[in-house]
Order: structure tokens, then C-alpha cells, then sequence
């Protein structure tokens, strides 16, 4: 399932429905479950989404549902989760290019939080971290 901030969320909406490919990713990514997080938003459009309005509202839909929950993009929510220590499991992706700005990955905090890598993938230049909670 997904779980999206607003703003990543009306982009996807913007452009999932309506795309089709040979091999069905479009067609999971708009069948799945998906979960926004958002104060703001009136209405969600896209099928299978329900706005959830407060990080303690994902805190109980985390202990509701089973399996992974990915969340794709959405900064200002992937510092919420961290700083509520929400995240199991951080999958980093590193591309070759630098762009010279940007958003920081990780919020500035007090606390330490340990992760240990569990996974290196390698696609052509692209390689992919996951990162695993270590024991708390």
C-alpha cells in the first residue's frame, strides 16, 4: 500500500489513472490501497484512497493493516514519520546527478536513530540501499 503526503499525492493522482503499460505496474499502482495524509485536502479522487488527517491517524492505521506500507517521495511526511519513529525500513535511492539543491532527506533532531543496511541492489548506475531499524 501507499502512503502519500498531499502534494505527492495530487501529482500521482494527476497521472496514474490514466496510464496503462504492458507490464501492469500502472494497473497496481492504481488498484492498490492508498493512504494520504493531509489537513488540507478536500476530496480524494484517486480510487482506493482514504485522507487520513493526522500522524496519529497513520500511527493507528499502521497497527490496522498488514504488510508493507511504501511511502514514495513526500518529504514534509517522511520527517513527520521519522521524528514519530513510524519508519521500519528506509530504502534509499542514489542516482548519479548532482543538482546543486534540494530538499534534505532527514529532518534535524536530538535523537539518534540507528539503521542498519539489510539490502544493496545495483541497477546500471543506480544503486538502492534498504536500511532496517536496528533493535531499539
Amino acid at each position: 500500500m501507499q502512503l502519500l503526503g498531499r502534494a505527492t499525492y495530487e501529482g500521482f493522482a494527476a497521472a496514474w489513472p490514466e496510464r496503462t503499460d504492458e507490464a501492469g505496474f500502472a494497473d497496481k499502482m492504481n488498484a492498490m490501497p492508498k493512504y494520504v495524509v493531509s489537513t488540507t485536502l478536500e476530496e480524494a479522487t484517486w480510487n482506493n484512497t482514504e485522507i487520513l488527517r493526522s500522524i496519529d491517524d497513520v500511527k493507528r492505521m499502521k497497527e490496522e493493516v498488514e504488510g508493507n506500507i511504501l511511502v514514495a517521495g513526500s518529504c514534509t511526511l517522511v520527517h513527520s514519520l521519522l521524528e514519530q519513529d513510524l519508519v521500519d525500513e528506509l530504502r534509499l535511492m542514489i542516482f548519479p546527478v548532482i543538482l546543486g539543491s534540494g530538499k534534505r532527506i532527514f529532518p534535524e533532531s536530538p535523537d539518534k536513530r540507528v539503521f542498519e543496511l539489510g539490502d544493496r541492489r545495483q541497477y546500471g548506475s543506480i544503486v538502492v540501499h534498504a536500511y532496517q531499524r536496528a533493535a531499539r
